[in-house]
């Protein structure tokens, strides 16, 4: 089979969590069939749509990556080939004209409801003959076109799902063009899908409810039907429909936060299917290699924001300082901390410095907060490492670490071999020597050095700032404290 999919957003928002995991599984499936992935943007709806969130929605797929074959298609540029349909299901009195006005249906909806029962659309305009339908067009009546619905049964397969059935009488002869000449989404989609040949509808559970009138259309323009997949919702922790009170839903606000590409669309991945085995990092490779529609999860996905951010987090820990370095860069320009000699003559400190810190990094902004102190001399410390290291009740306590701090700085400054071993023994012999604990010289020397009361290990940090600026910084201390 010829692998066509399509992902078809509205442009009546940005694209968010769900519409961006439903774009990842078109892609993934298109991308594992060597098959093509169709972008189109269903923009009939005039009103909410807007030029702007066209852009946005393109922004964001290509951000995740999410490269389209074919479009973007605009459905608002397909009106001709939605009303020859509709004219075409017309002339084969699968369709026909209402005249009710919406002032007449909105009264038989509310007496239908407070008479106690649920609306429906009565079929009043169902029965019309051409000639008197063709006398109010003549006088002027509006009117929109509704689909005949048959007797029966509406069946079709979900790969998700299972069988589907519904009973007829439970679907009303539905609108399929408006009385303003617009197609509904109904028989846009089902025009479009059709003329564009796509072999896999695959989207949200949430347009499953419009299957079964999808495939009555499928029906009476005797064309064969797709394969359906309907993907599970994906919810807040609280278990309902995610919003913004749950954080951000707009992808590009993800973007903004700092979260990897990468990172975020192997979440998405994650988020109601499984590769079959506990491996959670999957590279794109993989994705494609392992994506399998018989392993989408029946249930809804849950999505939560600490298990993003700690993927977020893994995942730059994984990456290669060179993989990392223009991100760095990118943060550090913007926070005026660059320094062009990084490009040249001390690349090779920097890919130290960004080995260094990646394990404790969340996102790439956390090498300009967390690591400040690698990057400039310009930076305060933290008032807890204050607190807790640099604050004493006893004099003779503040006395102690004075003087070792002192020592401390003069023994690194004649070092003839400044490396792990040596400056680790210089700074445990001193500390006995003066009688101050190890946590707390240490935690003092750690404050000194990078304001933090949590960092990377502390002779790797000697290290990776070097003789000079180790020296300065405990220099810097000493004035502090005195």
């Amino acid at each position: 089979m010829n692998v066509r999919v399509r992902f078809a957003p509205s442009p009546t928002g940005f694209l968010h969590i769900g519409g961006a995991r439903t774009a990842l599984f078109n892609w993934l499936y298109a991308r594992q069939h060597q098959g093509t992935f169709i972008l189109r943007i269903e923009d009939t709806d005039v009103e909410r749509s807007s030029q702007e969130m066209v852009e946005g929605i393109l922004e964001g797929l290509s951000w995740l990556g999410l490269d389209w074959d074919e479009g973007p298609y605009y459905q608002s540029k397909r009106l001709e080939l939605h009303r020859s349909i509709c004219d075409q299901l017309l002339a084969a009195n699968k369709a026909y004209r209402c005249f009710c006005s919406p002032q007449l249906l909105k009264q038989k909806k509310e007496e239908k409801i407070q008479s106690g029962g649920v609306w429906q659309y009565d079929g009043c305009c169902r029965e019309l003959s051409q000639a008197e339908s063709e006398d109010r067009i003549q006088s002027g009546q509006a009117f929109a076109v509704r689909f005949r619905v048959p007797s029966g049964q509406v069946a079709f397969e979900d790969a998700v799902v299972g069988r589907v059935m519904v009973e007829s009488e439970n679907i009303e002869d539905f609108v399929i063009l408006r009385s303003d000449g617009l197609p509904t989404y109904h028989l846009s989609v089902v025009a479009d899908d059709t003329d564009m040949k796509i072999s896999h509808v695959i989207r949200g559970a949430d347009h499953l409810a419009n299957t079964s009138k999808h495939v009555l259309l499928y029906q009476a323009l005797n064309q064969p039907l797709p394969s359906f997949v309907h993907l599970p919702l994906i919810l807040g922790p609280d278990k309902k429909r995610l919003s913004k009170r749950h954080g951000a839903t707009s992808v590009l606000e993800y973007r903004k936060e700092d979260f990897l590409a990468g990172a975020l669309t192997n979440y998405l991945a994650l988020l109601g299917w499984s590769p079959g085995d506990e491996q959670e990092f999957l590279s794109r490779e993989e994705l494609i290699r392992l994506f399998d529609i018989s392993r989408i999860n029946k249930t809804n996905a849950v999505f939560d924001l600490k298990k993003l951010e700690w993927m977020n987090a893994q995942s730059i820990s994984r990456l290669s300082a060179e993989e990392l370095e223009p991100k760095v860069r990118s943060v550090l320009e913007r926070e005026s901390l660059w320094d062009p000699a990084w490009e040249t003559k001390d690349r090779h400190h920097l890919m130290q410095i960004i080995d260094l810190l990646k394990p404790r990094i969340r996102k790439p902004s956390d090498f300009a907060d967390l690591g400040r102190a690698f990057f400039t001399e310009d930076f305060q410390y933290d008032p807890q490492a204050v607190k807790k290291y640099l604050s004493f009740q006893e004099p003779a306590d503040h006395d102690a670490l004075v003087e070792a701090i002192g020592e401390l700085l003069q023994t690194y400054q004649g070092l003839e071999v400044f490396d792990l071993d040596t400056t680790e023994k210089a700074l445990r012999e001193i500390g006995d020597r003066h009688a101050v604990k190890s946590g707390r010289f240490i935690g003092a020397v750690r404050a000194a050095l990078t304001g933090k009361t949590v960092a990377p290990g502390i002779f790797e940090v000697i290290l990776a700032l070097g003789r000079e600026k180790s020296v300065n910084r405990l220099n810097r201390l000493l004035e502090f404290l005195q």
